[in-house]
């Protein structure tokens, strides 16, 4: 076995082992890109030997996805094939652990009507509703990871071959992954509880709002009053711990929905649905978005908001410091999982249940008593920085510096 054959399964182990903690007898559905193959196989090679029922694989390829867009009527796009969304809700309901591989090319959709990229992004969230609700309330285990693929490579490393750009963005994930670790597995559990170690100290606080100060930010986000830091790691509803990220940098919590005022300027470009949306800036006004710049994508980014009532709502409060690994490699990955992790994010749309107290017990009209936002898109844009400082004001009217120049001050 070469070198890399060996990093590959150890990065398939961790996947299984620290990801999604895969428990005997248990399914596993695998959801991956056709370039990911030999990443595929390896992972199913261990989850058999660690006592997997079975595992099924939905495979995606980003020439069809295209191909699809550019000619499928548009009536098409707005109809779903229900017996897939049945599917993954019937392994749910089995306890089934879902594992996501992304290495999207970020320009894929590029050039397509942002229409027809929207009305498809609704139907998708609007059928999979049910079983989203699995993963968002974390009732069942989930990891996402990335491998690279050729497209993406080359976005993240121009100028060389396939073969180079590839293996430069292998190094980059390996590294972000903690692979380099004599023993890969004991590092992320290490990493696990220094993320619960600053989790227990926001907790302790008892935060009612957060304010951000940086270039082109200017932002008060206020929390609810039984609101939970999460970050690392989370139970399901069996108890099986499991890291829903790999890699995660973040410690996160739910925002108040109608509780944020004031401007706040995005850092990092975002990938959505393969397209880029850069250097934007988004107002808000008793919670909502009320208005959007953006240098590149902004239609894009309008669509969006506009995707239902709490599309222009936040769900998700994140803080990482760029004192991590992702942050310190200075690489932009054009990748969601890479860049949130290398940079304080928010999140549009729906709020995370399990953020606040006794929340995975609750309905969404109980939950939206207590003010979290509910909608069927959450997507995290980047907001961090080494100029950006955060406050934290508590419930007494305290001030207490969270972040100073992009890092912890707590």
């Amino acid at each position: 076995m070469d070198a890399f054959q060996q990093r590959l399964n150890q990065y398939a182990e961790l996947a299984l082992r620290v990801g999604v903690n895969l428990q005997p007898g248990q399914y596993l559905v695998i959801n991956a890109p056709v370039e990911s193959a030999d990443f595929v196989r390896a992972a199913a090679r261990q989850a058999y030997e660690a006592g997997a029922r079975e595992v099924h694989v939905e495979w995606i390829d980003d020439e069809l996805t295209r191909i699809k867009y550019e000619g499928a009527p548009q009536e098409t796009l707005a109809e779903y094939t229900h017996w897939r969304a049945q599917g993954f809700t019937e392994m749910a309901k089995k306890g089934a652990a879902f594992l996501y591989v992304s290495a999207t090319n970020p320009d894929l959709l590029q050039g397509i009507d942002p229409e027809r990229i929207a009305t498809a992004g609704k139907t998708a969230a609007s059928a999979m509703k049910e079983f989203s609700a699995y993963t968002r309330t974390g009732r069942v285990s989930w990891a996402i990871i990335s491998v690279p693929g050729k497209a993406w490579s080359h976005k993240v490393f121009p100028g060389v071959t396939d073969e180079e750009s590839v293996a430069k963005l292998w190094e980059a994930i390996f590294h972000a992954t903690r692979l380099g670790a004599e023993d890969p597995v004991q590092a992320w559990q290490d990493h696990i509880r220094k993320l619960e170690e600053k989790r227990k100290v926001l907790n302790d606080r008892q935060l009612q709002k957060l304010v951000y100060r940086g270039p082109g930010t200017n932002l008060t986000i206020e929390l609810p009053e039984t609101h939970l830091w999460s970050g690392g790691g989370m139970k399901n509803e069996k108890g099986v711990f499991f890291v829903p990220n790999l890699p995660t940098e973040e410690v996160f919590t739910v925002p108040l929905k109608q509780g944020t005022q004031g401007t706040v300027r995005s850092t990092k470009p975002l990938n959505y649905a393969g397209n880029l949306i850069e250097d934007f800036t988004l107002t808000f006004e008793n919670g909502r978005v009320t208005d959007v710049k953006a240098a590149r994508g902004e239609e894009v980014l309008r669509k969006v908001l506009q995707t239902d009532e709490g599309a222009s709502f936040l769900g998700e409060v994140a803080l990482v410091p760029v004192k991590s690994p992702i942050s310190e490699s200075g690489i932009l990955f054009y990748n969601t999982l890479y860049d949130e992790n290398a940079s304080c994010h928010l999140a549009l749309g729906a709020a995370l249940p399990f953020c606040i107290e006794n929340g995975t017990t609750l309905n969404p009209g109980e939950l939206a008593e207590l003010g979290l936002n509910n909608s069927l898109i959450h997507i995290d844009f980047m907001i961090g920085s080494a100029e950006l400082d955060i406050d934290g004001i508590t419930r007494d009217g305290k001030t207490v510096p969270v972040f100073r120049q992009g890092n912890w001050a707590l």
